[in-house]
């Protein structure tokens, strides 16, 4: 079952969710909000991770690190020697190279299944990764990433949690959101929108399920990002101030990290060796 999981993980990413769309931007791109009105609050929100990440060393362990797509990702290594790069597609593989060049280093590999020495990296990074594994090795892959990094040096993960309080909470009006939204799409027969193809297979956790399977592990919970990009698209609007909306949210986030990262979409967990 897992083999066959981590098969179809594969085949999407190489054949779909890495294909560019257009200049710098991959079919996966819909999964985060591009606009205007949420750039400044999604930059904060990825540049979180590498507070958490020693500021320098020799190597940094980008586990699923995909195309680093993104700007803020590749700050992260910019005072590394190295960033080692290991997925399980050679498609992402292949573009992450033609952005990190001599720095980088590649391999395909299943971040379950890490063949690497112990203690070796500096620092480790896992953006919306593990969450792409069967329930059974999560597990796994949090100890395999510890096992591979130095004492001392700890390491950001990003992924998604399970039907969350807040976005619960959000739900019964981002229904309605879509309604408006199809009929909308129906009247101007924009079919390509209305049938955007699912994914691939996701496996999300829920906070209790973290802090029983890992209860022998030091770690804390932070938010990344507590809203949902279908929720921001919904309802953050740059006629109704969505701007400073998105700037009291990441306040909120800051001052009471515990509750939102627990609550919100997308935490950010820090494990320290």
């Amino acid at each position: 079952m897992a083999d066959n999981t981590k098969q179809q993980v594969r085949e999407f990413y190489d054949q779909i969710g890495w294909s560019q769309v257009g200049e710098g931007l991959y079919q996966n791109a819909r999964y985060e909000d591009l606009r205007p009105v949420s750039r400044e609050y999604v930059h904060n929100c990825h540049m979180r991770v590498k507070r958490h990440l020693a500021p320098t060393g020799d190597i940094l362990l980008d586990a699923g690190s995909g195309p680093v797509q993104w700007p803020e990702y590749l700050t992260f290594s910019e005072n590394y020697r190295y960033r080692l790069c290991a997925d399980i597609s050679i498609t992402a593989l292949k573009e992450a190279r033609t952005r990190l060049g001599d720095k980088g280093l590649f391999v395909v590999a299943d971040i379950a299944n890490l063949p690497f020495k112990p203690e070796v990296f500096d620092g480790v990074v896992s953006m919306h990764t593990i969450h792409h594994l069967p329930m059974s090795e999560h597990r796994k892959a949090y100890l395999e990433l510890i096992r591979v990094m130095r004492s001392g040096r700890s390491m950001a993960i990003v992924n998604g949690w399970d039907n969350p309080l807040l976005m619960r909470l959000a739900n019964p009006f981002m229904q309605l959101s879509r309604l408006r939204a199809g009929r909308e799409l129906k009247r101007k027969k924009n079919w390509n929108e209305l049938n955007d193809p699912d994914g691939t297979f996701v496996a999300k956790m829920t906070p209790r399920w973290l802090k029983q399977e890992l209860n022998d592990l030091k770690f804390t919970i932070y938010p990344w990002r507590s809203m949902s990009t279908g929720f921001m698209k919904s309802f953050v609007r740059p006629r109704f101030g969505g701007k400073a909306f998105l700037r009291f949210v990441f306040w909120l986030e800051e001052t009471f990290p515990r509750f939102f990262g627990e609550n919100g979409q997308y935490p950010l967990i820090v494990f320290k060796k």
